[in-house]
């Protein structure tokens, strides 16, 4: 194919305003179909083992924002960590470039005795990615909700409020850099949950590239909702069932089919 036949994929955008006016509602509605849910999610959600996960809130989001999603797999049998960071206000705001989380992580590892899953909602995804590159052998997993780790951070409707809150600009040297090494595959096994219908930042952007220890799984959903979603919860529980050392992607067969949808569709 020469270059007057190539065809050029069209660029990411940020979400459509519709999604993004539609957002809260729609989160609203997956926060109350979680109660009618709850038990039999709880019924078919396989088991814990028992060992640590450290849940990660999102932009401006603080521990109480993923309060219920612990609490899920507090019920499954996990030890489920708070980040207690205070407000996630970009990795600057908790030391230069993410100590503090860092040094969270790692004390969790040591105090245990076991190395620690991540979930990471959003921007906590990014930054849960970014720990696991620094400390492979503390970190067992990674699980991303709605996290936009690849591709332009002007594919958002929120850029401008990240730059401002955090006096960390998205087209810096630090940024940039971290943006280029964010690309990669994380060095533990890592799996992306993400939302087309996501109205904060552009879903394709939130996608692991592919490999043997990457995996991406498609939701029904609005960004605010992930934590609170049940096919999220359920995909979640699934992910962190998986012995250490045993990883393999998101099964798609059966029932799951009809909530699931195949990865690699248009």
């Amino acid at each position: 194919m020469n270059a007057h036949t190539a065809i050029h994929a069209e660029p990411v955008r940020a979400p459509s305003l519709l999604l993004a006016l539609t957002e809260l509602p729609r989160a609203l509605a997956e926060l109350s179909s979680l109660a009618p849910s709850a038990a039999p999610l709880l019924a078919l959600s396989p088991r814990g083992d028992g060992h640590p996960v450290m849940v990660l809130p999102g932009f401006v989001t603080s521990d109480a924002s993923t309060t219920l999603l612990r609490g899920f797999l507090d019920r499954l049998g996990y030890d489920a960590l708070p980040w207690d960071l205070g407000r996630n206000l970009g990795p600057r705001a908790i030391g230069w470039m993410g100590e503090k989380l860092i040094d969270r992580v790692e004390s969790a590892h040591r105090e245990t005795g076991k190395r620690i899953s991540l979930i990471g909602w959003s921007l906590g995804g990014v930054m849960a990615r970014q720990v696991s590159r620094r400390l492979p052998q503390a970190v067992r997993q990674v699980i991303t909700l709605g996290s936009p780790f690849a591709g332009s951070p002007r594919a958002s409707n929120v850029w401008r409020t990240y730059e401002t809150l955090t006096g960390q600009r998205i087209d810096d040297k630090d940024t940039r850099e971290q943006l280029k090494e964010s690309a990669l595959p994380p060095p533990v096994p890592s799996t992306a949950i993400y939302s087309r219908e996501d109205g904060i930042v552009a879903w394709q952007n939130c996608r692991e590239p592919a490999s043997a220890q990457t995996d991406n799984i498609e939701v029904h959903g609005s960004h605010c909702g992930l934590g609170v979603n049940p096919t999220v919860l359920y995909a979640i529980a699934d992910r962190l069932a998986q012995k250490d050392g045993d990883w393999h992607k998101f099964e798609r067969g059966g029932l799951r089919a009809l909530v699931y949808p195949e990865v690699g569709r248009a």
